[in-house]
């Protein structure tokens, strides 16, 4: 048939040919789900009708009348498809298809026929009742009828209002028409695969009432209310209400009956209906990857799946912050300094499960060699969570005999002995680190099993967290070169007149100052195509990102059918060059949260600023600042003789060099992240396809032991690792556990009430620890009071500008130019914003962090370590940034429209 199609020939993708409701009925029928028999007229018989009619051009001009006349609009729009003739091929289409549903000759046979538009049952808006369904419909002419006054449905004054509010224009939907056998239904009612009103997603809300389910879902009816836990299927609450009427079959569509004396009182769904329902539910929440707006009926005892459509507003559950900090070990000290500062915010559970036994690992190995010998024992070292915080943990005995063997490995480091100091980074580790990687990159590892896949995500992760401890000994290096030159300089050389100490260090290419140069440079080469320029800039950016994740996208620029636009088309393929090369960089070190290659709407953002010419030309400011160097470097060199000039050239020698590396050594530690990344969310697109988890990403919120149990694995025994023929970083956390349902979503509740947590930078909390250990802390106190936070001077130079507090990634996008940067820290991955940034304000950091070197280079003042800058300091306050004196002056709150 040219018109109409069996429903169990239609699927999710087909919507623009059978509508949103008929595409979600398709894939259940496929899926093996009790849906009621039938077919579905698809849009290509809506547009044939209206060609037919010569409607369209009346139609449209009908639906632009302003809204004060919207109604009567309608009403011309209705009596057009009332009068207009279905084409005679049609007609006898839409009477054979009703002969076919019957079980003899067909006629008579009661049908239900609902609109599906293509503008309907989606994800981001439903537009649930916009349209109209029609019931018990009897007979071919009826049938015909009611087609018209679905196609007529959806021009109601309602729907074009909806629409218009949702920014769908009118020349851009259309309407199938879902035909299906009526149920004989003696009840019938919602379900909610989520609670609507809460978000929880570990309850399902079920509406029942007797007889056919128009009224439930129209509202004239009072419901029997019940709520089944979605894990246990366990009914939690069971509410009777007093039914006074019910919808019938009466003639030729439907009416209202008083229910029966009998049942008025008596509950619709006993406990094991309620529960078979909800499995059912569940199953079908699962299918397609989201809690499910369901609508079903009863008839014979057997339940049947009229409609499923995903949830809209469904809001987020909530779960209450912690309070108390339970230690999972005692006898030990807890401290949120070194790998911590790259994970400000609580761990995804997956991510804790595999990171915990791998920087043990790696740092116990490290240490074995930094030592000569094994000093780490069993249970010393690790890296637990509390309350979802990473903390390096180390027992009292084995924190004692590292102290005071540390000058062994303070001399072996400095020696650049196994695998540390900056020459090690360079010439062992580092090269190591991208062996590890492109051995992977190189293998077709797509197709293997789930358990090989799982082993190579963690030999990747074990290979940056080995690189990583690696570059924990960059770091002291170029601090000690740092705090010796400044010593010597400003004690010993440093006269009246002369510069400070940063003068000598700025001006210097690093990985993040090159990643800056791409960008600016793409975006010259933009400006200089001006219609190009024009473009992106008038493009959202999420789409833009959207096209450059897609490596089949060519483009169609400005209107889908005209020619491929050449400029565009190399901007994205230049585009994508640069996420190659700098894509890698990491915000935070959990794997769940993207990286640049996965999601580069904040860099495009960054392009953008640059194509408005609001941003400084990095070339020049670097060769200004390479320039000023060399010129006071002569200039004192000329005033120095013997040994101090040689300790002078020497020391500024050392810092010169080490101060670069360290921003090469920590701009890599996120190589293997992209790949890392792509292998587990395969892992969750084969769990999404099983039915496992609603969506791939929710892979990183599974339990290393689930995702085990869900992929069959079964890995009792290390693999070998690839490269190196030692025993492979695979971990058994216990018995493999099912998935349970609802946990994807409690786990992502409690992660953000834990957010909202101030983890303690030291565990116990307890006075001599704070007194003896606080100055070897990444952060400041988290105790401090007043109009005036303290923290540590990094770059000097005093601004006051309204602040702009960021808690990651996701909210780049607000920031403003000419406001001071607020956040926990900031990595590599953040320089683009320092460009924007008037000052730089952080919890976490020091004046030898990533932070303090970037805004020296961009020469705007820093404030780091505060501890309680973004508790204490909102968006759109005006605070005072002080970088010689190291404080942060709060006051003259301003409405930044947050």
């Amino acid at each position: 048939m040219r018109y109409i199609r069996d429903l169990d020939t239609i699927g999710a993708t087909d919507i623009d040919f059978a509508g949103g409701k008929a595409a979600n009925l398709g894939e259940l029928v496929t899926a093996g789900f009790p849906v009621p028999s039938g077919c579905v007229l698809t849009t290509d018989a809506y547009r044939a009708f209206v060609a037919a009619n010569r409607l369209e051009e009346r139609i449209l001009k009908l639906a632009a009348a302003p809204p004060e006349e919207s109604a009567e609009a309608a009403g011309s729009i209705a009596a057009l498809f009332a009068a207009g003739l279905i084409p005679g091929e049609m007609a006898r289409e839409l009477r054979e298809a009703y002969k076919g549903l019957g079980t003899g000759n067909g006629e008579g046979v009661p049908v239900a026929v609902r609109s599906s538009a293509t503008a309907e049952d989606l994800a981001e808006a439903s537009f649930a009742g916009q349209q109209e369904t029609y019931l018990n419909v009897i007979g071919a002419d009826d049938l015909l009828d009611a087609v018209r006054e679905c196609w007529a449905s959806l021009w109601t004054e309602r729907a074009m209002s909806y629409r218009t509010r949702a920014g769908i224009a009118p020349q851009d939907v259309a309407l199938a028409v879902v035909i299906q056998v009526m149920v004989d239904a003696d009840a019938a009612g919602v379900m909610f695969t989520a609670n609507p009103a809460s978000g929880n997603r570990g309850e399902i809300v079920i509406g029942a009432a007797w007889g056919l389910g128009e009224s439930v879902v129209g509202g004239l009816v009072s419901t029997d209310d019940l709520v089944v836990d979605a894990g246990t299927l366990k009914v939690l609450s069971s509410s009777v209400a007093s039914k006074d009427t019910m919808t019938v079959n009466a003639g030729n569509r439907t009416g209202q009956t008083p229910v029966p004396e009998d049942l008025r009182n008596k509950a619709v769904l006993g406990t094991g209906e309620a529960q078979r329902l909800a499995s059912l539910g569940l199953r079908i929440a699962r299918h397609f990857g989201v809690p499910q707006d369901i609508e079903w009926a009863r008839s014979g005892g057997v339940f049947r799946i009229l409609q499923a459509r995903p949830i809209t507003a469904l809001p987020d559950p909530e779960a209450a912050a912690p309070e108390t900090w339970q230690l999972p070990y005692r006898h030990g000290l807890y401290f949120r300094a070194s790998i911590v500062e790259q994970l400000p915010d609580p761990l995804t559970p997956l991510f804790a499960d595999l990171i915990d036994p791998s920087v043990t690992a790696s740092l116990g190995s490290l240490m074995s060699k930094a030592f000569g010998r094994n000093v780490m024992h069993k249970g010393d070292l690790g890296l637990p969570t509390v309350n979802g915080y990473a903390y390096y943990y180390y027992r009292a005995s084995g924190f004692m005999r590292v102290f005071a063997l540390s000058p062994i490995a303070v001399a072996r480091l400095g020696r650049s002995q196994a695998g540390m100091g900056l020459d090690g980074w360079k010439n062992e580790s580092h090269p190591a680190y991208r062996a590890a990687i492109e051995a992977w990159e190189q293998r077709d590892w797509k197709p293997l099993p789930g358990d090989e896949l799982l082993a190579a995500a963690v030999e990747l992760l074990d290979a940056g967290t080995r690189y990583y401890t690696a570059v924990q000994s960059v770091v002291p290096m170029a601090a000690t070169s740092e705090i010796a030159f400044r010593a010597f300089y400003d004690k010993l050389v440093k006269a009246p007149g002369d510069p400070v100490a940063d003068t000598f260090l700025l001006g210097f290419d690093s990985e993040p100052i090159r990643a800056e140069y791409s960008l600016y440079d793409l975006a010259a080469w933009a400006r200089e195509r001006p219609g190009l320029s024009a473009r992106l800039l008038a493009t959202d950016t999420s789409a833009l990102a959207a096209e450059v994740l897609d490596p089949g996208a060519r483009g169609d620029w400005p209107a889908p059918g005209s020619a491929p636009d050449p400029d565009r088309i190399e901007f994205l393929e230049r585009f994508r060059t640069h996420l190659q090369r700098f894509g890698h960089a990491v915000y935070n070190l959990d794997f769940a949260t993207p990286v640049p290659a996965d999601a580069p709407a904040q860099l495009l953002d960054t392009l953008k600023f640059n194509l408005r010419g609001e941003g400084g030309n990095p070339h020049e400011r670097q060769r200004n600042s390479a320039q000023r160097r060399e010129e006071n470097t002569a200039r004192i060199m000329a005033h120095l003789e013997g040994r101090k000039a040689r300790n002078f050239g020497r020391l500024l020698a050392w810092t010169q060099k080490a101060a670069p590396m360290r921003e090469d050594a920590l701009s890599d530690i996120g190589l293997a992240w992209p790949l890392l990344r792509s292998m587990l969310l395969e892992l969750g697109e084969r769990l999404k396809t099983a039915g496992v988890v609603g969506a791939a990403e929710d892979v990183f919120w599974l339990r290393l032991a689930e995702l085990q149990a869900a992929n069959g694995f079964g890995l009792a025994d290390p693999a070998p690792a690839a490269g190196d023929g030692g025993p492979g970083p695979v971990r058994i956390t216990g018995a493999p556990e099912p998935v349970r349902a609802g946990a994807v979503a409690e786990r992502k509740a409690l992660w953000k009430a834990r957010r909202r947590a101030d983890a303690p930078q030291m565990l116990p909390v307890a006075r001599w620890a704070d007194k003896a250990l606080s100055g070897m802390m990444p952060a400041g106190l988290q105790t401090q009071t007043g109009d005036v936070i303290k923290g540590v001077g990094a770059s000097l130079g005093t601004v006051r500008a309204p602040a702009r507090v960021l808690a990651g990634p996701d909210d780049f996008a607000s920031m403003q130019y000419g406001e001071v940067l607020v956040a926990r820290m900031t990595t590599p991955a953040w320089t683009p914003l320092f460009a924007m940034a008037a000052a730089v304000v952080t919890d976490v950091g020091g004046p030898l962090s990533h932070s303090s070197i970037v805004a020296r280079e961009y020469g705007i003042p820093a404030v780091l370590g505060t501890g309680v800058a973004t508790r204490r300091i909102r968006t759109g306050d005006m605070v005072t940034v002080d970088g010689d004196a190291g404080t942060v002056a709060l006051g003259d709150h301003r409405d930044a429209g947050n």
